[in-house]
């Protein structure tokens, strides 16, 4: 059974490519995102103190974001695919955790790499496709400096492990999954 982190700054095709990886190996699919702008769309509590936090450009709090994974992880037979968590390296020992709660561990963590033009390119076109508020450029540039002064420890702490797999993020999104596949097969 593969549980499999995708990582990579914001606008890095992490949800393009999940769908591919999850369709591939029959995984569950748990994106935090998505998870979040659920309970902001169901306008509840804890969406509302959500959406201004996003809104902002910010990290929603650990404890938040630990209570839906750990939920998640104890509902799946199948394997799962982390889409947008861990965040941190605290995010990450604690994924560790849970996993090993549930007699699990981590199979590898996949980063997609995208030099920062080309993300900031890709986010400005979601937002107009998909009216996203939480990508515009100012608050795009607040979520990429987020990531390179928080996130982007965690690709260290999964190299430490012999977990990090370092994708070329540019191209056909054919060409981009056939090279996370080929990997992902070895493991």
């Amino acid at each position: 059974m593969k549980n499999i982190v995708i990582f990579g700054a914001p606008g890095a095709g992490k949800g393009t490519q999940s769908d591919c990886i999850v369709e591939h190996f029959g995984l569950t699919h748990v994106s935090t995102g998505d998870l979040l702008r659920k309970e902001i769309a169901d306008q509840t509590e804890l969406g509302k103190r959500i959406k201004s936090i996003m809104d902002a450009g910010q990290l929603v709090s650990d404890d938040i974001v630990v209570e839906m994974i750990d939920k998640a992880i104890a509902n799946d037979t199948k394997g799962m695919l982390f889409d947008g968590f861990p965040r941190t390296v605290a995010q990450a020992e604690t994924l560790d955790k849970l996993l090993a709660k549930h007699g699990r561990e981590l199979t590898c963590m996949v980063q997609l790499e995208v030099p920062k033009d080309e993300l900031m390119h890709r986010l400005l076109e979601r937002a107009k496709i998909q009216g996203r508020a939480d990508d515009n450029e100012a608050t795009i540039n607040n979520r990429l400096q987020e990531y390179n002064n928080k996130t982007k420890p965690v690709a260290d702490y999964y190299a430490k492990q012999g977990k990090q797999v370092v994708i070329d993020g540019l191209g056909k999104i054919e060409d981009i999954s056939k090279r996370i596949l080929d990997q992902l097969e070895k493991r």
